[in-house]
């Protein structure tokens, strides 16, 4: 296939993946189609779950591996669209619909690289392809998932019996082909402010809300100490109160507030835990300590390639499925991360052309440079 002809299937793919509604633990239709455009493309397609991936034709579990990965889960459409979001639209230049620039565009533009290597014999890599699920809601089903998946294991196995270790990745996020060298990691806290319950119209109980608002305010006003040189400061961010009250007229005894936090390569989940803990009187239940800072080498093969092509490389604010990655991975792909999540989604033909053509130089010159030992 040219590079002319892989752009074309991948601007099909992505408009039909756009007709199949696909949010988080309901990928079911589009993992389906993934499978059968591969297959269509000569390609030995797996699936598990609604996990799809796909070795290179002569894999050599001797040699080192690179994951191309993306998510084909999306969010729920922004209430405020006013295109229909399941139906791919082309005008000025751009495509429209949910999921087309996050991750959509970078989906398909990273399954034209791997279809560009897939059966070429005598690479000093190998190129392996996984389209995964729940990346959207960090899901337990998706890449973490994959990655223990005896399936998929069973692929990257020597012929002694042993899995290859050795894995770089490059996570497919719209970043306009620029190199997220590092990421905040994600720490979300349920707080718990516990008072009385009491008639609002008396001097009697102790409002659960107030105190609330008090551990509220440190929160929004704190400033951790240290600052990361990639990653800037920790950012906590109240983002959802209630209690338990339908009356107007009740003290509430409880309130229950939530708390994300963007957490740098400067503390570890369970400082930051203990930090707040420390300095408020709501009782703090961390979701999930696995969303964890991440980082890869700027003199990694990867990277190093990107800066010879003139790419620039920055710390993101947001997390992604590298951050559950045991392994070395650079976030990189077409589109723009201002437009994700928003209504009236939409990606540049140009930028998925370009996406395409910049993997395929990208994973061309890293291969040229030694896999780091380190990778392992």
């Amino acid at each position: 296939m040219s590079q002319t002809q892989l752009y074309a299937a991948a601007i099909d793919l992505l408009q039909e993946l756009i007709r199949i509604p696909s949010l988080s633990r309901e990928e079911e239709g589009t993992a389906t189609a993934l499978v059968q455009f591969l297959e269509r493309q000569g390609v030995t397609a797996r699936r598990s779950g609604n996990n799809v991936w796909a070795f290179p034709r002569h894999f050599d579990p001797r040699k080192p591996s690179l994951l191309l990965n993306s998510h084909h889960d999306t969010v729920k459409p922004n209430p405020q669209y006013t295109r229909l979001p399941f139906v791919p639209q082309v005008e000025d230049g751009r495509l429209y619909g949910l999921g087309s620039n996050d991750a959509g565009g970078p989906l398909v533009a990273l399954i034209a690289a791997f279809l560009f290597f897939y059966t070429q014999h005598d690479l000093p890599w190998n190129i392996v392809l996984a389209a995964t699920a729940e990346e959207e809601i960090s899901g337990l089903n998706g890449i973490e998932a994959l990655l223990k998946d005896e399936a998929f294991l069973e692929a990257a196995r020597t012929s002694d019996g042993e899995t290859f270790r050795l894995w770089s990745a490059i996570v497919g996020e719209p970043t306009q082909m620029e190199m997220a060298v590092s990421e905040k990691g994600l720490l979300v806290l349920d707080g718990v402010a516990t008072g009385k319950a009491g008639h609002a119209a008396r001097e009697e109980g102790l409002n659960a809300l107030y105190l609330a608002l008090n551990d509220i305010n440190w929160i929004r006003n704190f400033q951790f100490p240290e600052v990361s040189p990639t990653l800037g400061p920790v950012k906590m961010t109240v983002t959802v109160i209630q209690t338990e009250n339908n009356a107007h007229n009740v003290v509430p005894a409880d309130c229950r507030f939530t708390v994300d936090i963007r957490v740098t390569d400067s503390y570890a989940h369970e400082e930051i835990l203990e930090m707040v803990r420390k300095s408020v009187s709501s009782v703090m239940t961390p979701r999930s300590m696995r969303l964890r800072a991440t980082a890869i080498a700027t003199d990694h093969p990867l990277v190093a390639a990107g800066i010879s092509m003139g790419k620039g490389y920055y710390g993101s604010p947001t997390s992604s499925d590298k951050a559950l990655m045991p392994f070395p991975a650079l976030k990189c792909g077409p589109g723009d991360s201002a437009r994700s999540h928003t209504a009236d989604e939409f990606i540049y033909l140009s930028e998925i052309e370009k996406g395409i053509d910049d993997y395929i130089t990208l994973i061309g010159k890293a291969m040229t440079l030694p896999f780091p030992t380190s990778a392992a």
